[in-house]
């Protein structure tokens, strides 16, 4: 190590303010928020103190290099007296932080980045939170294996989110609790797009980098957040009502996604009939190739395909912007009210075009007929869709199937009609927000009150194993 020259008193007091800037107390320190938002399964996702209400994202990135550069301005309230809190960041060097224009300390440690204001804040203020940060963003390894997080492509890179991954890319409140609007700006090296979601909201090219800014003017959970970059073949739409449609998809895939792009106006026109009013601004698709990711996911307005999508699959993830992208579960406990209602979403799907009922499909399940293989459909009962044994279940079988089968059970109780209605109403009523298993289940109570549905939560929703019957 060299030894460096004497220092002016001027120059070490300098110094001195700019090291006390960039080090701080940890998590924990007392005055703090609380490092996580008390998640059953993800106990150290999103943070406990404040409310966000914006994220102002600048980034940049060069796919040569894999270097990712990013300010973000984060708008929030105070919903406690805070004199620390703290934000999710996984990997990634944080060079600076303020507090409402102030220098602010800080500290890391795990995926924790704790922020100490020169001022402590009042509850029910309202403060600004800017970091600046930079580095080589991870993949993030999910408990039943998948990646997240920040994914590199063949031509440049997916940012993916569920459940915890957004934190690889960008800092925040990451836990589904904490919804906010969004602003993001990418600048790529010219030739290359970068997509995201909402709407676009211009873009200029300067000295052979091109700046992408796009608006999300609805509430979105961190986790339905994307970035993708690289080279897209650009489909602007519209729906008969009038509903922009942007569709972003690899050349490689244009010839197989043809159908899925022309099919898209009538899935959300068939959505709506079904679910209500569609709760957004624009509706779309973002198709990669097969390899750049191992799996589709329900990202706001525009869902991220990994290769061109069949229609089974369309339906599901257009089903998610009701059911999982505006009204978002609490918890990842709640995980079933997102996949459940956007497979029987599928088999409602099924049913109006004459393909199949959703009584049928519900008696494949139930008699271990429906999968090709014995041991995924005994897997369908290895727990209750509303009680995963852990974090690495949130995305099993049950979750989806046996989830789709209670509210078949729920259609069942209350009648074709009552149960269009509540679809429609459940969406209605926490529309852009949250909400829990509890919270549908006194709702289904309430909007169908002269039914029993006592069995249908004990039997199906709760209870464990294979309900002795299925009527």
């Amino acid at each position: 190590m060299r030894t460096p020259r004497p220092l002016s008193r001027g120059t070490a007091a300098a110094l001195l303010a700019v090291v006390l800037a960039a080090c701080g107390p940890g998590p924990g320190a007392e005055g703090a928020g609380d490092d996580g938002a008390g998640d059953p399964y993800f106990p150290k996702a999103g943070n406990g103190g404040y409310d966000v209400t914006h994220y102002d994202l600048a980034l940049s990135y060069d796919p040569d290099d894999r270097r990712l550069t990013g300010t973000a301005t984060i708008d929030a309230r105070a919903t406690e007296d805070l004199t620390a809190l703290n934000l999710d960041l996984q990997g990634l060097d944080v060079d600076a932080v303020t507090v409402d224009g102030a220098g602010a300390r800080f500290g890391r440690e795990g995926q924790e980045l704790t922020v100490r204001p020169r001022r402590a804040l009042d509850r029910d203020a309202r403060f600004r939170v800017v970091v600046r940060y930079s580095g080589r963003p991870e993949t993030v390894t999910d408990p039943d294996g998948s990646e997240e997080g920040w994914l590199r492509t063949a031509d440049g890179a997916l940012a993916l989110g569920q459940p915890v991954g957004s934190m690889a890319w960008f800092p925040g409140n990451h836990h589904p609790s904490d919804k906010a609007t969004y602003t993001l700006s990418v600048t790529v090296p010219e030739g290359l797009r970068a997509v995201s979601n909402g709407e676009p909201a211009g873009e200029e090219t300067e000295d052979g980098r091109t700046t992408y800014r796009w608006h999300t003017p609805e509430p979105m959970a961190s986790y339905l957040a994307t970035v993708a970059i690289g080279r897209y073949d650009v489909h602007r739409a519209e729906t008969a009502g009038g509903l922009p449609l942007f569709t972003a998809v690899d050349p490689e895939q244009a010839g197989a996604s043809r159908a899925a792009v022309k099919l898209l106006p009538e899935v959300v026109e068939w959505a709506e009939r079904r679910f209500g009013p569609y709760p957004f601004s624009s509706a779309g698709a973002i198709v990669e190739r097969p390899g750049d990711a191992g799996y589709a996911l329900e990202t706001q307005n525009r869902p991220v395909f990994a290769g061109a999508p069949d229609t089974a699959l369309l339906v599901h993830e257009i089903a998610h912007q009701w059911y999982g992208d505006s009204v978002t579960p609490r918890t990842w406990r709640d995980m079933w009210l997102n996949e459940g209602f956007a497979t029987y979403a599928q088999w409602l799907w099924e049913e109006d075009h004459g393909e199949g009922s959703a009584q049928s499909t519900f008696d494949r399940l139930y008699s271990g007929s429906y999968f090709p293989d014995a041991g995924t459909n005994a897997a369908l009962w290895s727990f209750p869709p509303a009680d995963p044994p852990g974090a690495a279940h949130i995305s099993a079988t049950p979750v989806y199937w046996r989830g789709a089968m209670v509210l078949h059970m729920v259609r069942g109780t209350a009648g074709d009609e009552a149960f269009g209605r509540l679809l429609r109403g459940w969406a209605a009523e926490h529309r852009h927000a949250n909400a829990s298993t509890d919270d549908f289940t006194a709702y289904v109570e309430k909007t169908v009150p002269d039914k029993d549905f006592s069995r249908v939560w004990e039997e199906w929703l709760y209870g464990e194993g294979r309900p002795e019957s299925a009527s």
